[in-house]
């Protein structure tokens, strides 16, 4: 059976350290794929506007599942969006201001929002993952379609507030590590293994023809749904765990180097 969808994670992933890829060498790839009629999907848990800033080329013709699957795009026209309910949105506000070390990101659909009251280092660093971000004194009173909550906090930190957030809020959200110092909550059920599911009914595409790639703890459910699964070389224990396949390290363009197995047929892709 041949190979009809690609999905990689970004950061960690398809993204070297220096958050950047071999654009000429992925470009012709990506040429290949489209001869041979085999999708490419974007499954990250950043926000869509930062998403499409690094395919200026192909961002109209390929698919994204951004916001941990909060948000599903194909070829510029909305596939799906969760919504968290005003109700919920303000118990998790509530909560999250109760914890100490976080920094707290609400992150809709038109926009990303953070406070001004953080010092300027964590909201320069918020910024360069959300390319659409607006400074606000307070959660209350936005007018958006609110998707997830993304929190920064030092990474040492993460396994206790990943057990404090679902004993306080996980009856409407689930903490997810993105890696590095950040947790998402993302609405239970709604991540990139579900979005992917909705891309595969709207083309017609089994899970036994998927490729996925990640590295995290937000990438579990699509490497565990696809058939070919693989976590990078540096990727955490609970991803190999959840993968079926190891990928050559980030930096060494490991999903490149995989596609290219795809694209010509070799093991394990006969």
């Amino acid at each position: 059976m041949s190979i009809k969808l690609i999905a990689v994670d970004m950061d960690g992933t398809f993204l070297n350290d220096e958050k950047r890829y071999n654009r000429a060498r992925f470009l012709a790839q990506y040429q290949q794929m489209k001869a041979q009629g085999i999708r490419f999907v974007v499954a990250s848990g950043n926000q869509y506007w930062q998403l499409i800033s690094f395919f200026p080329e192909i961002a109209d013709e390929i698919a994204f599942v951004a916001e941990n699957g909060g948000w599903v795009r194909d070829a510029g026209e909305d596939v799906f969006n969760s919504e968290l309910s005003a109700d919920h949105f303000q118990q998790v506000i509530n909560f999250l201001h109760t914890l100490p070390n976080i920094e707290i990101i609400a992150c809709g659909k038109q926009n990303a929002y953070t406070l001004n009251r953080y010092d300027d280092e964590v909201k320069a660093i918020v910024a360069k993952y959300y390319h659409h971000l607006e400074l606000v004194d307070s959660f209350d009173n936005l007018n958006d379609t609110f998707l997830k909550f993304g929190l920064n906090l030092p990474d040492r930190l993460v396994p206790d507030m990943q057990k404090a957030l679902h004993e306080g809020v996980g009856d409407v959200m689930t903490a997810v590590t993105t890696g590095h110092g950040s947790i998402d909550l993302i609405i239970p059920g709604i991540h990139k293994a579900n979005g992917l599911r909705l891309l595969q009914q709207r083309w017609g595409i089994d899970d036994s023809e998927v490729v996925t790639f990640g590295d995290s703890g937000n990438d579990l459910e699509m490497l565990r749904q696809a058939k070919f699964g693989f976590a990078m070389a540096n990727a955490s224990e609970a991803a190999v765990e959840a993968a079926s396949f190891r990928a050559p390290h980030n930096n060494d363009e490991g999903v490149l180097q995989v596609i290219d197995k795809v694209l010509n047929r070799e093991a394990p892709f006969h």
